[in-house]
C-alpha cells in the first residue's frame, strides 16, 4: 500500500461541495475546481475551518490542463496520490428549444464534451500510474450526468474504476429570501426551507454520501452506473 496521501478533485461546486467537504473529513486531501476565486476560496475556508483534512481552490481561467498542472503544483506527487476524481460541472440549460440559441449550444458543447474530456484526460494520467488501494482499485473516476461507460470498459483493465452517477430529480433549493404571508405560506405547504414537496429533492449531502459509496467499492463488484432519485417524484 502507498503511504502518499489521498488526494481528491471535484469540479464544480454544486453538489460538489458536499462531496468535498465529506471527502475532507473521511482523510482526502481536497482540491476544488470552479470558475471564480470568490466561490473557491469560501469553500476552502469552510473546509479547513471545520477542520477537514487540506483543501485548496483552483479557479478556471483557461485550460483544464492548466488546473491540473496546478495542482501537482500546490499537491506534489512525491506526497500525494490522486484517488478520486469527481466532475459535476454543467451550464445547467433550460429553455425551449425555440429560444435557445448557438451560444447556448456552444456553451453546452464547451462544458459537457470538451471540459468534460479534458478532466477524463487529465484524471486518468493522474489515477493510472498508481498503486493499488485497499480496495483493489487505482482510483475513482465518476461523472455526474453524463455518458463514460466507453471509458469505464477501457480504463478498467487498469483497475481505474469509472462511475456514471444520474442525478434524475431537483436538488435541495431553500426558499428564496421573502417575508411576511408569502414565506409563511410557503414554508407551510412545504417542508421547512424548501420549495418543494417533501421528499421531492436530492440533499447534496446524500449525493456525497453515493460518491464516496462508489469510491470505497471493492474491485470485485463496482457500479458502472447509479441513478439517484428522491423518494417522492414531482413528474
Amino acid at each position: 500500500m502507498s503511504s502518499l496521501r489521498p488526494l481528491v478533485i471535484v469540479a464544480s461546486l454544486g453538489t460538489g461541495a458536499a462531496t468535498a467537504r465529506l471527502s475532507a473529513k473521511s482523510g482526502y486531501s481536497v482540491a476544488l475546481i470552479a470558475e471564480g476565486q470568490g466561490s473557491v476560496h469560501g469553500l476552502v475556508k469552510k473546509i479547513n475551518d471545520e477542520g477537514g483534512n487540506q483543501a485548496a481552490g483552483f479557479p478556471v481561467e483557461s485550460y483544464i490542463q492548466s488546473v491540473f498542472s496546478a495542482i501537482k503544483t500546490h499537491f506534489p506527487s512525491h506526497t500525494y496520490a490522486l484517488r478520486a476524481a469527481v466532475w459535476n460541472a454543467g451550464p445547467g440549460l433550460r429553455k425551449p428549444f425555440l429560444e435557445i440559441t448557438e451560444q447556448n449550444v456552444q456553451n453546452c458543447v464547451d462544458t459537457n464534451v470538451v471540459a468534460a474530456f479534458a478532466f477524463a484526460q487529465q484524471a486518468i494520467l493522474g489515477l493510472i500510474g498508481n498503486e493499488l488501494d485497499n480496495t483493489g482499485k487505482k482510483g475513482t473516476l465518476i461523472f455526474t450526468g453524463t455518458t463514460a461507460s466507453s471509458l469505464a470498459k477501457e480504463f478498467g483493465r487498469e483497475k481505474i474504476h469509472v462511475s456514471h452517477v444520474i442525478v434524475d430529480g431537483s436538488t435541495y433549493r431553500p426558499i428564496p429570501n421573502v417575508g411576511g404571508r408569502l414565506r409563511g405560506y410557503l414554508t407551510g405547504i412545504r417542508r421547512e426551507g424548501s420549495l418543494l414537496e417533501p421528499g421531492s429533492e436530492l440533499e447534496p449531502d446524500s449525493i456525497a454520501q453515493s460518491y464516496f459509496y462508489l469510491t470505497n467499492q471493492d474491485h470485485s463488484a463496482v457500479a458502472w452506473e447509479l441513478d439517484l432519485r428522491p423518494v417522492v417524484e414531482m413528474w
